[in-house]
């Protein structure tokens, strides 16, 4: 009888040692019980190009976010003083300011801009070459001057447009300018009508290789581009002396125009220089640069994300049709990010007091700057 016990006894231990490993080897992966690891914290996101960009536009007040969406024409006096004053966007040369100047003491000049500014200044200058040059005018910087882009064409196609423009940007960088006004990306038909001599003189299909050509060397050579004259000049009057009226159908403009601004905006362009002619395809009621239609068309239509930047100020034209600080609130509201102007300090006071009563909201001030200071990043003027 305790034989029996016994067998019976070592048979159940054997029963339960048996059950223990099915329990702990042996039982499906789904019923296994397994140590839960301990969880790690999550790592914080690393800040993004735009995430800085946008730390710097809320440390900023309103006055300097204000100060920097202005290309302003170099004054005559207190030049250094107004980059700090104004807290301006950056500098657009002319003529006058290369006069019995050389390559260094222009570069000297620049520099002395450059160290009054907080934020690192576009250095803009109109060097399309022909008629519209501003460096021929200092001693020695250009010998000869830039040809005219349809002379280019004419005699070396976009091969010598290409190396035109790689050593224009060679010229420009030693200067200090960072900014070129160009291509014109207009096409013109007749021979006598305002813009044509500043044009390739080719057809749209032409016109938009050559555009291309350009924007895609400026960008090689770390010099900003800009189309001009958005949405197209055609064969208009000078708007520097009178408000233009532009009666043309959207179909011309979508069959023509339109096209070099699409092949430059493809390219690469970093601005986009908006006409002050009222183009009544678009809009019947405003210039284009005060026009929030003009600018939907840019954004939306053509998908454009750079700096949309004014015409001069100072053309007749829009001073006719209205005083140049009302101009200003409404081509910011209108889009506009960068206005190129000579009344800064005139206009700057006045946008404030706008903002102030908000007439101009801050976070369309904020969305301009926004623009502004991507463009120097992508220069590498600004270091994130």
């Amino acid at each position: 009888m305790k034989k029996i016990l016994l067998v019976l006894v070592l048979v159940c231990a054997a029963l339960l040692a048996g059950f223990a490993l099915w329990h702990f080897y042996l039982q499906p992966a789904g019923l296994k019980k397994t140590a839960q690891p301990k969880a790690s914290p999550t790592p914080a996101p690393t800040p993004t190009e735009a995430d800085k960009i946008q730390e710097m536009i809320a440390a900023m007040p309103l006055e300097k976010k204000i100060g920097q969406l202005f290309l302003a024409r170099v004054p005559q006096v207190n030049q250094v003083e107004d980059v700090r004053d104004y807290h301006l966007g950056g500098y657009l040369m002319f003529a006058r300011d290369f006069q019995g100047e050389t390559t260094e003491t222009v570069a000297a000049k620049i520099a002395g801009y450059q160290s009054a500014s907080e934020i690192p200044l576009l250095i803009g200058v109109d060097e399309e070459g022909g008629e519209v040059t501003r460096l021929w005018y200092g001693q020695g910087i250009l010998a000869p001057p830039f040809a005219s882009p349809s002379q280019l064409y004419a005699q070396g196609g976009l091969d010598l447009v290409r190396q035109d423009t790689a050593n224009k940007a060679e010229i420009l960088k030693a200067c200090g300018i960072n900014y070129n006004l160009a291509p014109v990306a207009d096409v013109a038909q007749d021979p006598e009508s305002f813009i044509y001599d500043r044009t390739v003189g080719l057809d749209a299909a032409g016109t938009s290789e050559y555009v291309t050509t350009v924007v895609s060397e400026m960008k090689k050579d770390g010099v900003a581009s800009c189309l001009k004259h958005f949405p197209g000049y055609g064969d208009n009057k000078d708007s520097h002396g009178e408000m233009v009226w532009d009666t043309r159908p959207m179909q011309s403009f979508e069959e023509t125009d339109l096209l070099p601004f699409k092949a430059g905006i493809a390219a690469g362009a970093d601005s986009v220089l908006v006409a002050h002619n009222i183009v009544a395809a678009f809009d019947p009621d405003y210039p284009a640069s005060l026009s929030e239609k003009v600018h939907a068309y840019l954004r939306k239509e053509l998908g454009f994300e750079g700096v949309a930047v004014t015409d001069d100020f100072e053309m007749a034209g829009l001073r006719n049709f209205a005083d140049v600080n009302t101009a200003a609130l409404l081509t910011l509201k209108a889009g506009s990010d960068l206005i190129i102007s000579s009344y800064y300090k005139d206009q700057i006071p006045f946008l404030m007091d706008a903002g102030a009563t908000g007439q101009l909201p801050e976070d369309v001030v904020d969305e301009h700057l926004r623009r502004v200071l991507q463009m120097k990043v992508n220069l590498g003027l600004i270091i994130l």
